[in-house]
């Protein structure tokens, strides 16, 4: 199984199939954010504990920058030993040579496939894992108590038009009609690219793909169903209103948002905000009662520059990063999901008022599978903005995307 086994290799010291040695030292790479550098920090420390004869440095990097560092200090013999790096850019770290499969006498690919929730197998080429995620990632509704507490309001919306209802509840506007706080928050640069392909879509009676994600399928009545309830948040509801604040997090964080759709790694960061109190619920149902979610994850991968006693090294390491003990730590500090059922379905995990509606969400969650995921990202940005600002028809401005967004598709897998 895949578990570091911690005593024995600290007695050991020595490299994995080799004898005693001296001091060897690995990189690590991560984005910043700073949950997830305060749980790598305690990876780190346990693992260097448990192998003093190895030393971890981490680097992290702006998000926005992130991509070019990596992408210029490997080829340059350069950066990290182990790196991270988002599902939807495998296929490119591989075509750049940017990373190397993983030892399948460590990582046996049988064991990943049964071990491993269904979707990181998206992660295997050619019958060989290249990276693997030690979490993984699924969608729920933030919510403030203290607001609804306040508008009189209960407990969070089970279906999309109780959404709309309490939001309109908990919107508050100026004298001058300026909106001044939101009932939800929405922000196509943030995670509503995914609530409105794999949620929202399917709610709507609709399927965002076919062939494998291949082809786009969301121009149809089930995406145009979508988009008009998407936009009608702000332009029909008047419960939102597209950059307010900056970002949809940001709002919620001022306690000026009731409701906010976003990732389970938003957990750790909201912790640290005083006076916030918050619940967390699945998502609301569609209108037939379809739930639907949207998951993903970040994994860590050996990159090409390690070798020699390097990659034996940062092999135990990527050993570690990927065990139970490490899956749990992160849950606990970052909010991410464990990336094994055996860890994450726990009932202590899944009746967590907190993790558990992430948690169970996954049973009903989608993972796209992205060709270039930022400029999938931008088409639906620049779709809402045509329909928003430009005043273009929803219809034609959702075909010009799903046109623009197929370009995307057939350039990567050669149509």
């Amino acid at each position: 199984m895949l578990r570091m086994k911690l005593a024995a290799l600290a007695a050991a010291g020595s490299l994995a199939g080799g004898t005693a040695s001296a001091q060897v030292e690995i990189e690590y790479w991560q984005y910043f954010f700073d949950a997830r550098v305060t749980a790598m920090e305690t990876l780190i420390e346990n693992f260097e504990e448990a192998n003093p004869d190895i030393t971890v440095t981490m680097t992290h990097f702006p998000y926005a920058d992130y991509r070019t560092k990596v992408a210029a200090a490997i080829p340059a013999g350069e950066g990290p030993d182990v790196v991270q790096l988002f599902y939807g850019w495998l296929n490119d770290y591989i075509e750049a040579e940017l990373i190397q499969p993983l030892p399948t006498d460590t990582f046996d690919p049988e064991v990943i496939d049964a071990e491993f929730f269904p979707m990181v197998g998206a992660m295997k080429r050619d019958g060989q894992y290249f990276a693997l995620p030690t979490a993984v990632r699924s969608l729920a509704l933030f919510y403030n108590e203290r607001l609804f507490e306040e508008a009189g309001i209960e407990g969070p919306p089970e279906t999309l038009d109780e959404m709309v209802e309490i939001a309109a509840a908990l919107t508050e506007r100026d004298g001058a009609g300026n909106i001044t706080q939101v009932g939800i928050t929405t922000g196509m640069t943030a995670q509503d690219h995914h609530w409105f392909r794999e949620v929202l879509v399917r709610q709507f009676g609709g399927e965002p793909y076919t062939d494998d994600y291949r082809n786009v399928n969301w121009n149809s009545e089930a995406g145009q169903a979508a988009l008009e309830f998407y936009a009608g948040l702000e332009s029909e509801h008047g419960v939102t209103a597209s950059g307010f604040m900056d970002e949809p997090q940001a709002a919620f964080k001022a306690q000026r948002a009731g409701m906010h759709i976003d990732g389970s790694f938003r957990i750790g960061s909201l912790e640290d905000v005083r006076g916030l109190r918050y619940g967390v619920a699945e998502l609301p149902a569609g209108p037939d009662g379809t739930r639907s979610n949207y998951s993903s994850y970040w994994v860590n991968a050996i990159t090409t520059k390690a070798e020699g006693e390097r990659y034996d090294a940062a092999v135990r390491f990527m050993e570690y990063v990927v065990s139970d003990e490490a899956m749990q730590i992160w849950l606990d500090v970052v909010g991410e999901l464990p990336a094994k059922p055996s860890v994450g379905l726990t009932d202590e995990n899944a009746n967590d008022p907190t993790f558990g509606p992430f948690i169970r969400g996954l049973d009903y969650a989608h993972t796209t599978k992205f060709a270039d995921e930022s400029a999938q990202r931008q088409i639906l940005v620049d779709m809402l903005a045509r329909v928003d600002i430009e005043g273009q028809d929803m219809a034609e401005s959702l075909a010009e995307a799903a046109a623009a967004e197929q370009a995307i598709l057939d350039e990567y897998y050669g149509e």
